[in-house]
């Protein structure tokens, strides 16, 4: 008879975090979605207008560089006043900029559509910090392989909902057009934020003492190896993603803009499939995981992926072929290497204030989009698509190698927390 409140307990504490764990991914998902279809409609209708490639990557300078504040000082205050709020007010910001950019034609500046890009970048990397440092707070630290599977489903259905988000982008520009496209989205996601403030658990991951602003920085050797890791990861694959491939497809190879936003989404699409199942690929359990060896063994990977694909384009052996099948293979690879860096940043996170853990590590992966972004405009207008996926090659070398200085050993980590 005394085991039964205990089971009951134990029964309500489960369908808590099942729910709470299902409203997060609610929120992020149809965030993502938006977040997708508002980037490829800003590069297309901007290139549409006649903007080369740099001054469409400046567009988004600003939603880049606030991604890296924010990671920052969104830890901080999601450990503060709970990941719940941070969560929401992504949501509302991202409201906000959509309704920005839905106002007429000339009355859309290049200031106003950075403003709002600024406003955006905010908005996306509370909402992804908020979301992904929820799952810490939901699952204990001995579940390692629930932990591993959360992150993955999480992460994995979230790109692939990005990949349908560039697919939607596209079509809207073309069935709707700009303005209506900014006012479809905005009014969906203003119905999911109602739902949030209802229903989502109050002061989800709020420390329970007031941690310090300069607490923010983390101290741990594994935590900055794997956000230096991260930077170059990302800046490898947004080199050639943000704005050489859409106008290289666009204009070089002559497809439309639902053509270019299809197959950029079947890319993502099959990136978060691939990242789902990530856990099956490198072992659910965080014992069957070599840290240094994993990451180096799937950055390596990845790098001779990318060195093929640059030669192939280099020497225009059978380009958009080529082009096609090696970004598929290279998203494939990407995806495991991405999912594996995420489930160890949330396994290495301290217990208490976990949000500023993984809010420094995100922080570097904003860096890594900000300076692929940057520098995708600057290549591709110096030396095309080949430019830029070389100089994405040199990005995977750099992160095989900072890898090597990852512990490779479970206990590491384990008494981290």
């Amino acid at each position: 008879m005394t085991e039964t409140p205990r089971v009951e307990n134990s029964k309500h504490l489960q369908q808590q975090q099942i729910k709470n764990y299902a409203l997060i991914t609610f929120n992020y998902w149809n965030f993502t979605l938006t977040d997708g279809a508002l980037r490829m409609l800003v590069v297309l209708h901007f290139y549409s207008l006649g903007y080369s490639g740099l001054e469409i990557a400046m567009l988004f300078l600003f939603y880049e560089f606030f991604g890296v504040v924010t990671n920052l000082i969104g830890g901080w205050l999601g450990a503060r006043i709970g990941l719940n709020r941070t969560m929401n007010t992504g949501l509302f910001m991202q409201i906000i900029a959509l309704l920005m950019l839905s106002v007429p034609s000339h009355f859309l500046s290049i200031p106003l559509v950075m403003f709002a890009q600024a406003i955006s970048g905010i908005a996306k990397d509370l909402n992804k910090m908020s979301a992904k440092t929820s799952i810490k707070t939901l699952v204990s630290s001995q579940q390692s392989g629930k932990l591993y599977r959360w992150i993955a489903i999480l992460t994995g259905s979230k790109n692939a909902l990005k990949g349908a988000g560039f697919f939607l982008g596209g079509a809207l520009l073309s069935l709707v057009g700009f303005q209506i496209a900014m006012l479809t989205m905005a009014s969906i996601l203003t119905l999911v934020l109602a739902g949030s403030l209802m229903w989502l658990q109050k002061d989800l991951g709020k420390a329970r003492s007031k941690p310090k602003f300069t607490q923010i920085f983390s101290k741990s050797k594994a935590i900055n190896t794997l956000s230096a890791a991260r930077l170059f990861l990302f800046a490898s694959r947004d080199v050639w993603f943000v704005i050489a491939l859409p106008i290289s497809l666009s204009a070089v190879f002559g497809w439309s803009s639902v053509e270019t936003g299809g197959f950029m989404a079947i890319w993502v699409i099959g990136y978060g499939l691939v990242q789902g199942i990530a856990p099956t690929i490198t072992g659910t359990q965080s014992q069957h995981i070599q840290c240094r060896t994993s990451l180096v063994l799937w950055s390596a990977t990845l790098l001779l992926v990318s060195v093929l694909l640059a030669l192939a384009i280099t020497f225009q052996w059978y380009p958009q072929l080529s082009l096609i099948v090696g970004l598929l293979i290279f998203g494939g690879i990407f995806a495991i290497n991405s999912s594996l860096h995420s489930y160890l940043i949330v396994s290495f996170a301290r217990e208490e204030g976990a949000s500023m853990d993984v809010g420094f590590y995100y922080m570097a992966n904003a860096m890594g989009r900000l300076t692929g972004t940057v520098l995708s405009g600057w290549a591709f207008q110096w030396g095309g698509l080949e430019a830029c996926l070389w100089i994405s090659s040199l990005f995977i070398m750099l992160t095989a190698i900072i890898s090597l200085a990852m512990p490779d050993h479970n206990q590491e980590f384990l008494g981290h927390r």
